[in-house]
């Protein structure tokens, strides 16, 4: 059987996770969509809204991760 060019479809639709985080985590995010907010000409930003961005943000600067994510041979 041949290979198919396309292996998979992105996802992007999104999904509900809950986490239980530290206060102090959560004070942060809270104060970093207030930060973000004010930087936004007063849009407001949930802290909810901020937190995947972060982990998204972060997983793509960890090279460890990244390496891990890539084919062999590629």
């Amino acid at each position: 059987m041949s290979r198919l060019k396309i292996t998979a479809i992105e996802d992007d639709t999104p999904v509900k996770m809950t986490l239980d985080v530290p206060a102090s985590i959560h004070r942060d995010l809270v104060e970093y969509a207030k930060l973000m907010s004010a930087e936004n000409g007063g849009k407001a930003v949930e802290a909810a809204k901020v937190a995947p961005e972060m982990m998204r943000r972060f997983m793509a600067s960890d090279r460890g991760f990244v390496r891990g994510r890539k084919p062999r041979g590629a």
